[in-house]
C-alpha cells in the first residue's frame, strides 16, 4: 500500500483551515506537507441476527424501545440504521458475547410500537442472489415490514415485497436462494411494547484505492 503525497494547501486562519475540502484519510498540517491513504466506501461484513421485545407504561423511545433492544442484548449500542442490500462478502456469525459500552452498531432493522391490548409483529426477510452462469455469490436483498399481523401474514407479505425486488432488475442474471426469515411480536399489557428484529454489523472491509 503506498502512500499518497498531498500538495501543501496555504491557509491564514485556523478557521479556513477548517473550511478546505480534504481527500480521503488526508489531514491538512498547517504548511506542511501531509500523507494519507485513500480509502473507498466501506464494505459490511460480518452480521449477527437477533430480536426482541419489551413494555413499559412510561414511554416508548426510553421504555419498550430500549427494554426490546435490551432483549435483543443490544442496549448497550448507540444503533444506527441501513437500508436493505447485503455485500457478497457479508457472513452470519454468531452475536458477540460482550460490547463497549456506547459503541456504534450498524444494523439493517424492523421495528413495531403499539398500544396496550394491539398486536405488533417485526419482521424481516433475506435472500441471496447467485450468479446463473458461475454460481458465484453477487449479494444479498432485505426486506422489512411491521404492523398488525400475524407472523405467517407478515412473512407471505415479506416474501412478496422481496420477490418484486428480485423480478425488478435481478432475476435475469441471478437465483435468488437461501431466503430466511426473522420475526418478533407483542401484544403488550403495559402502555407501550415493541417488537423488533435486525441484523447488526460487527466488522467491514475497508478497499485501498
Amino acid at each position: 500500500m503506498k502512500n499518497q503525497t498531498i500538495s501543501p494547501i496555504a491557509v491564514s486562519t485556523e478557521k479556513e483551515l477548517q473550511g478546505v475540502a480534504l481527500g480521503a484519510g488526508v489531514q491538512v498540517l498547517s504548511g506542511e506537507q501531509a500523507k494519507g491513504v485513500m480509502l473507498g466506501c466501506r464494505i459490511p461484513k460480518d452480521y449477527f441476527e437477533t430480536q426482541g421485545k419489551g413494555e413499559s407504561d412510561i414511554a416508548v423511545h426510553a421504555g419498550s424501545y430500549h427494554l426490546a433492544l435490551k432483549d435483543a442484548n443490544i442496549e448497550k449500542y448507540n444503533i444506527m440504521t441501513y437500508s436493505s442490500i447485503l455485500p457478497g462478502i457479508a457472513t452470519l456469525v454468531q452475536q458477540p458475547a460482550g460490547m463497549v459500552h456506547g459503541c456504534v452498531v450498524e444494523s439493517i432493522m424492523s421495528t413495531c410500537t403499539v398500544s396496550k391490548g394491539e398486536r405488533g409483529t417485526a419482521g424481516i426477510i433475506y435472500g441471496w442472489l447467485y450468479n446463473r452462469k458461475t454460481n458465484e455469490k453477487y449479494g444479498g436483498l432485505v426486506c422489512e415490514n411491521y404492523g398488525d399481523y400475524s407472523p405467517n401474514d407478515l412473512q407471505t407479505l415479506l416474501r412478496s415485497s422481496l420477490n418484486e425486488l428480485y423480478v425488478n432488475g435481478f432475476e435475469e442474471d441471478y437465483r435468488l436462494e437461501d431466503v430466511k426469515y426473522l420475526h418478533e411480536t407483542i401484544t403488550p399489557q403495559k402502555k407501550y411494547g415493541t417488537a423488533l428484529v435486525a441484523l447488526c454489523f460487527v466488522s467491514y472491509y475497508y478497499p485501498v484505492i
